[in-house]
Order: C-alpha cells, then sequence, then structure tokens
C-alpha cells in the first residue's frame, strides 16, 4: 500500500532541512522536531511509535471532499493537499501509543498568515473528527470570537457534504442548518458562540479554534480545554494568524510553542507550527514571503502580495496590516512606537543582576512610575557603559491586581520573579522605597525623576532623607526627545536591558501620539489594560540622562 501523504511529508522535510525550502526558523525547528522523534529509540520514556495508517487517513478522506469558494469549486475540483499541509497533518495524527493506540498529540497550535488554506483544512479536519475517526458519542465543535466567525468553518463544512452525496451517504452524516449528525454513533458538530460561560456542559472530542489572536479573553479557550477530560484522545487545533495583544491567550500559546521548539520546555503532547519571516528579514522583499505563505503561488498569489506590500510601502497605516495577516508577524498595536524585534535583539539576561555593575563608578539615572492599584509601579535605573545604556527594570504590583488581571501571562511573570507583588490590594510604596534607597547606597545615583503628581508625598520623605529626586512633569515637551533617542538606540543595538518580558510586553503596548500643530510626541496607550509604567519611568530616566550636558553638575555637585 502506498503512503503517499507520508512520503510527501518527509520529502517536505527534507527539503526544508536541506534549505531547497525558504521557512523560518520556527519552521525548521518543527521540521527538525519531527524528524529526530522519528529516530528516537522506543523505551520506557518514549511511548510513541509513528504508524503511517493513521497518518494517511485524514489526508485520504480530506482529498475526497470539493472546494467550496472560488474558481476550484467553480472548476468542481478536489481538494489536493500540499506538501506542507501533509506534513502538519501526517505528524499530528501519526504518532500513536505503541500499546493502547492511542494519538500522542492532544493539542495543534498553527500559525501561518492569510489565504493559505486554512478554513479549508479546518473544515475538512472537522467532518473527519465528526465521521471517521472512530470515536462514539463525539462532539465536534468550530469556536471563534463571534458566532458569524465560528460558522466560517462549519459552513464550508456542511457545503463539503453537501456536494460529497455518496461520502455523505456511506458515513451517515446528516445535514442541519446549524449543526452536522452522524445517528449511528451519537456525534455532532457545530458551531460555538465565543461567551466562555455559556459553554459549560461540553464533551469535546474536537475543536477548532479559528483566528484565537482575536479572542479578547482566554475564556472560550479555558472552557474548551477543560472540556476534554473525558476523552481519551480529544484533539484541541488552533488556527490563527499573528496578532498584537501579546497579553492576550494566543500569545500565551504561541510561547508555549516557541519554548517547545526551542527545548526550553518539554510537553510531548503539543505540536506547534509557525510560518512567519525572521529577524532581520525585508518585508518587502518577496524571496522571503514563502516562508510565512507556504502555499505562495497556490492559494496566495504573487500578484496579490505585491500589490499588498506596495499599499504597505506608500501608507505606513497599512503597514501593520501587512505585516500581521500576510507575513504572519506580531505587531505591536495599531501604531508601535517600537519594533518589538529590535527590542528583543537588545535583551542582555546579566543585567537581572544589577548589583554585579556596582563599585564600577557608574553614574546611575532612575526613573520613578507609581501607582498603587491596578497599574504597576515602575523603578527603572540606566546607566553608559563601554559606549552603550543599559537598563534595569523593577516592576511592583499588589496581589489583587495579578488576581484580577486579564493579562494570561501576569501570575506566571510573578512566580518567575519579574514582577514583586506585595501584599493586598494596595501596592506598598515601603518595598519600592527601600530598593531605592539600596540603589543610592550601591550606585553613584546622579538623579530619580518622578512626577509630583502622583507621588509627590511619597517623594517628599524620601527627598528629606537626602535622595536625589527629581521633579519631572508628565508632557510631551519632556518626553519627545527620549521617545526618537530610545529608539534609535535600540535599532543601533546601542542600548542594552535585562530581557523582562513584562517590560517587554509594556514597550509593546506603548504607542505615540503626535501633535497636530507641533512636533511633540506623547507615549500612551490603546487600552486601559495595556500598562505602559516600565516604559515610562525609562523614558523618564533616559530623558534626564540624555538630556544633561556633560559640563552640568549633578545633583550632589549642587547639594555640596
Amino acid at each position: 500500500m502506498s503512503n503517499r501523504y507520508v512520503e510527501a511529508a518527509q520529502a517536505y522535510s527534507r527539503a526544508v532541512v536541506a534549505g531547497e525550502i525558504p521557512v523560518c526558523k520556527w519552521t525548521q525547528l518543527a521540521v527538525e522536531r519531527q524528524l529526530a522523534d522519528l529516530a528516537r529509540p522506543a523505551g520506557p520514556d518514549w511511548p510513541w511509535v509513528f504508524s503511517p495508517e493513521a497518518a494517511e487517513r485524514p489526508c485520504a478522506f480530506i482529498e475526497l471532499l470539493p472546494h467550496t469558494k472560488g474558481k476550484w469549486a467553480r472548476e468542481r475540483r478536489l481538494i489536493e493537499l500540499e506538501p506542507w499541509q501533509c506534513f502538519v497533518i501526517t505528524t499530528v495524527f501519526g504518532w500513536v501509543h505503541r500499546e493502547t493506540g492511542l494519538r500522542r498529540f492532544l493539542e495543534a497550535y498553527e500559525e501561518v498568515a492569510r489565504k493559505n488554506a486554512k478554513s479549508t483544512k479546518g473544515s475538512g479536519l472537522l467532518l473527519y473528527m465528526l465521521a471517521a475517526d472512530g470515536e462514539y458519542g463525539a462532539e465536534c465543535y468550530t469556536a471563534a470570537t463571534t458566532r458569524d466567525q465560528a460558522r466560517i468553518v462549519f459552513d464550508d463544512a456542511r457545503v463539503m457534504a453537501e456536494r460529497t452525496p455518496d461520502l455523505r451517504t456511506w458515513l451517515g452524516v446528516a445535514i442541519m442548518q446549524h449543526s452536522l449528525t452522524v445517528a449511528h454513533t451519537s456525534s455532532k458538530a457545530a458551531p460555538l458562540a465565543a461567551e466562555g460561560s455559556t459553554l459549560d456542559g461540553l464533551n469535546v472530542h474536537f475543536a477548532l479554534l479559528d483566528e484565537l489572536h482575536a479572542h479578547k479573553t482566554r475564556a472560550v479557550y479555558d472552557v474548551i480545554d477543560t472540556a476534554r477530560g473525558a476523552r481519551e484522545q480529544s484533539l484541541l487545533w488552533t488556527i490563527t494568524t499573528a496578532g498584537t495583544d501579546r497579553s492576550g491567550i494566543c500569545y500565551e500559546r504561541r510561547t508555549h510553542i516557541t519554548q517547545i521548539l526551542n527545548k526550553v520546555v518539554v510537553d510531548e503532547r503539543v505540536f506547534g507550527i509557525i510560518y512567519t519571516i525572521d529577524d532581520g528579514d525585508d518585508p518587502f522583499n518577496p524571496a522571503v514571503w514563502p516562508k510565512a505563505n507556504p502555499n505562495f503561488g497556490k492559494s496566495v498569489l504573487p500578484d496579490d502580495m505585491e500589490a499588498a506590500a506596495r499599499k504597505a510601502k506608500a501608507m505606513p497605516s497599512a503597514l501593520n496590516n501587512f505585516l500581521t495577516k500576510r507575513l504572519n508577524v506580531w505587531v505591536s498595536g495599531e501604531s508601535p512606537w517600537m519594533d518589538m524585534r529590535a527590542w528583543e535583539r537588545c535583551a542582555d539576561q546579566a543585567l537581572r543582576d544589577v548589583s554585579a555593575y556596582s563599585g564600577q563608578g557608574v553614574k546611575v539615572w532612575a526613573g520613578l512610575d507609581l501607582a498603587q492599584k491596578k497599574d504597576f509601579a515602575a523603578l527603572v535605573c540606566v546607566f553608559e557603559l563601554d559606549g552603550k545604556w543599559h537598563v534595569c527594570v523593577r516592576l511592583y504590583l499588589n496581589e489583587l491586581a495579578i488576581q484580577e488581571s486579564g493579562n494570561a501571562h501576569l501570575s506566571g511573570w510573578a512566580r518567575q520573579g519579574y514582577v514583586t507583588v506585595t501584599d493586598g490590594d494596595i501596592t506598598d510604596f515601603d518595598v519600592v522605597a527601600e530598593d531605592m534607597r539600596q540603589l543610592c547606597r550601591d550606585f553613584d545615583v546622579q538623579e530619580i525623576a518622578f512626577d509630583p503628581a502622583l507621588s509627590m508625598y511619597f517623594a517628599g520623605k524620601l527627598i528629606e532623607e537626602g535622595l536625589p529626586l527629581v521633579e519631572i512633569t508628565q508632557r510631551s515637551l519632556f518626553f519627545t526627545p527620549p521617545l526618537i533617542q530610545v529608539e534609535n538606540l535600540v535599532l543601533e543595538k546601542k542600548l542594552a536591558h535585562d530581557g523582562n518580558p513584562v517590560m517587554g510586553w509594556m514597550v509593546s503596548n506603548l504607542v505615540v501620539k503626535e501633535s497636530k500643530f507641533t512636533e511633540l510626541k506623547s507615549p500612551t496607550k490603546e487600552r486601559p489594560e495595556n500598562k505602559i509604567d516600565g516604559p515610562i519611568a525609562m523614558l523618564m530616566a533616559l530623558g534626564r540622562a540624555l538630556a544633561r550636558p556633560s559640563s552640568e553638575k549633578s545633583f550632589w555637585e549642587i547639594e555640596s
């Protein structure tokens, strides 16, 4: 028996490893993971075997289905899977337990640019899991931010079933307006609304989450994920493009996938693959477009990509849409301040222990942004060493604010020590004050910039103790130079930061508002939950440090 889908997947893998197919590093790592798994010997810690028969079945099933839209539907053509699609499907379905025969992968995460036939493949998978996976009482769902969005994949599956009467009769699929059923196995498929609170009571065998990046909360993901416990081999499949919300459930799942692919985390039950461009790639270079568009030349037309690229070049407002939808690049909001890939390249984990730099005679400037309830308190110190500005961050938040936050990452960041958590429902400023005192004991602190509107009483007590606090009013006149200077420092790699992921998230939240009548700029955020306290403190510190002429006397010199 020919295993043509497995062979197509293996040929794709070999071509990727040989560099014959342009892919990003995440695709490369996903392929290398599969090849390494295939080479692993059986043992107590590796109970999985690759079954070509199990890998072939869903591929063969999907290719019995017709296209439902466009010229291929008009020509009544059946679906033909591309090699990269064969790789994804055979990898997810091919691995089974050597004793029970149950599937290895319980979750699949697939991130790829628009127009790469995600919905078509998803509709085929929905029908397969409903009618051909051998599960009795299978509950199969599509879910998205709205019921209309969830119906896209479901309606395509319904049309596929309608246009395949022989297959429909053989499998016993009954077509309803809002569901598909298989009577002899008591199975059903249906679209779900995005209201997580209305989804209790599900017993999910298969769920396809469409465009997870657009989910504003994690409710739907969590409800579906917890509704799979009674199934032996349920499968949660996420198909999405990149987005802008780095605090949401989609970026959380993406981060987990990248950690698996980087071998930072071991999770043998989760499959993930990401098609995007690499850091440093020119987004307007057609040679890199196939990295994010594995269907380039098929469903992704070169002429259409070229037109979108021209528009993005000519209209800055269209750039983010081009990056996210056409190249699957996560961006930093609708009008971003910072190139986040450049920011991430400036990370230096050694800066997490700022005390290692004490005693070197470096002059330090600090910025202080205070909040007691829902916002962060931030203390950021900066110093210049070897021609590069170093940025060290300390963030504080009370435990109630963490519990009530909609940020899917925050509790994990706190456990890892990236946020100092204070007891109760108000952030303890005494903890911040003690860190400031220690900073002044360890370093030659020139100034600590603060906004008197938020912290005058607190600052007054510390000024009485002799700490060099300087009032800074947070206005565009002050912020315009550091906004420009810091961005340039990052792009030129003349700035190093400690790699704090909370700070990175905050930097990605910061957008710049420019006056219509002057060239003055102000840092702001698009939504209340998009915190920017850390970057504000950094701008205050660097604003004072970069503006000070070399001949200007420090706080201490003035006092003496």
